[in-house]
């Protein structure tokens, strides 16, 4: 399976189907294969080059224990560092939760780097998830679970989602989990296309609602019904919104 090495930390990832190169970022406590579970992979691989990165702390990553090694925004970097060894100066991104928002951090860091931004329920604003978990080191797998649930999440997971987490390194998860700078200030220079969704059961919603907001001609799209988690499982109700925003880019073969 194919890594980069990163800071001292070697990032998982693959690279599925033909196309504009099309990088997709899961959230936390998820890993890239769920892009394939929940169907993305099978429904765009033959038209994009999909790129899916395990975030460090995830899935066939590293996943040290010290905070440091998570210090916002060093994943960044990593994705950077996976364009590169793909020969890819330029992708489209699509981030879903913390994917999402480390979107609008890449945007400020690499703007030439994004063809085009879609963001699932996550926005801009700053974040405090470090400081939620504060006192949680992910030592004890449940109590972990429970206070992610209730101080971040704001809804029980679904239950595979859960028994996936309770079986994870949750003292990865611990770490990874830190407090988030505002990037509201680019949204309004923002260049690329920029898609932005969220389901309006979601906690998330008004604020990834605003941020489509301040984005000069940001598509934004409600799904009707649906919750943090749902709005990633479902992609059935996801993917003619992103396909559609993508199909209007008119991205020629190869970016």
């Amino acid at each position: 399976m194919p890594h980069i090495e990163n800071q001292g930390v070697r990032i998982h990832y693959r690279v599925v189907g033909d196309g504009p190169p099309l990088v997709l970022q899961h959230g936390s406590s998820m890993k890239s294969m769920l892009w394939d579970v929940c169907g993305y992979v099978d429904a765009l691989k033959a038209d994009y080059r999909l790129i899916l990165i395990d975030a460090r702390g995830h899935g066939e990553s590293d996943k040290p224990h010290d905070r440091a090694a998570y210090r916002w925004p060093i994943s960044v970097t990593d994705v950077l560092a996976v364009l590169d060894a793909i020969d890819s100066p330029q992708a489209i991104y699509w981030g879903y939760s913390w994917g999402g928002a480390l979107g609008f951090a890449l945007a400020k860091q690499a703007p030439d780097r994004i063809a085009a931004l879609i963001v699932g329920g996550s926005h801009a604003e700053a974040t405090d998830f470090g400081t939620r978990l504060r006192g949680v080191d992910g030592r004890d797998p449940e109590a972990f679970v429970v206070a992610y649930e209730t101080n971040i999440l704001g809804e029980r997971m679904p239950e595979q989602a859960r028994a996936r987490v309770l079986a994870s390194d949750t003292q990865a998860l611990a770490a990874f989990m830190q407090d988030r700078p505002s990037y509201e200030d680019i949204l309004p220079n923002l260049k690329m296309p920029c898609l932005l969704y969220a389901g309006d059961r979601d906690q998330a919603f008004l604020k990834t609602r605003s941020t489509a907001q301040r984005i000069p001609h940001a598509v934004f799209v409600t799904l009707q019904g649906l919750n943090h988690a749902a709005a990633f499982i479902q992609s059935d109700r996801v993917l003619p919104h992103v396909t559609d925003f993508l199909e209007a880019q008119r991205f020629p073969p190869r970016i």
